[in-house]
C-alpha cells in the first residue's frame, strides 16, 4: 500500500472526526454538559493539530494532501455525526469506536513506514498510537 494514500486516508478520517467532535460539542445535553462540552473542545483542538501535522508530513514526503470535504468523504472510514441532541454515553461509545478505527489506521501506517524505512512517519504514528490508546482507556473508564 502506498504511504501517501494511507496518510491521505488518515487525513480524511481526522477531518471527519474533527467535525464529528465539534458536532457533539454543540449538541451534548445532560447533567454532565459543562464537563463534556469542554472536553470535546479539547479533543477537537488536538485533532485539528494532527490534521495539520499529517498534511504537512504528506508534503514533506513529496505528496499532495487532500483538501476538500468531497475528497475526505470519499476516503474516510469515520461516519459523520447526526445534527441532533446527544447524551454523553452515546458520544463516548461513538468516540471509542472511532478511536479504534484511527488506531488501526495509524498502526498500519507505522508498519508500512517501517517497511519503507520512513522513520519520521513511523515516529509520528507512534505519537498517535499513544494518544489514541490513552484516550480510549480514559473514555472507557466513563462508560
Amino acid at each position: 500500500m502506498k504511504l501517501e494514500q494511507c496518510l491521505n486516508e488518515l487525513l480524511s478520517d481526522l477531518n471527519v472526526f474533527y467535525r464529528k467532535l465539534q458536532n457533539y460539542h454543540w449538541n451534548i445535553q445532560g447533567n454532565d454538559f459543562f464537563v463534556i462540552h469542554s472536553k470535546l473542545e479539547e479533543y477537537y483542538d488536538e485533532v485539528n493539530e494532527q490534521i495539520d501535522e499529517v498534511a504537512e508530513h504528506i508534503l514533506i514526503l513529496g505528496g499532495q494532501p487532500l483538501g476538500t470535504m468531497k475528497d475526505y468523504m470519499e476516503n474516510t472510514n469515520i461516519v459523520e455525526a447526526e445534527n441532533k441532541k446527544i447524551k454523553s454515553d452515546a458520544i463516548f461509545h461513538n468516540i471509542v469506536n472511532d478511536l479504534g478505527m484511527l488506531l488501526k489506521k495509524v498502526t498500519e501506517i507505522k508498519e508500512e513506514a517501517d517497511a519503507q524505512k520512513q522513520y519520521a512517519t513511523s515516529s509520528l504514528m507512534d505519537k498517535y498510537i499513544e494518544d489514541y490508546s490513552k484516550k480510549t482507556w480514559m473514555l472507557k473508564q466513563s462508560m
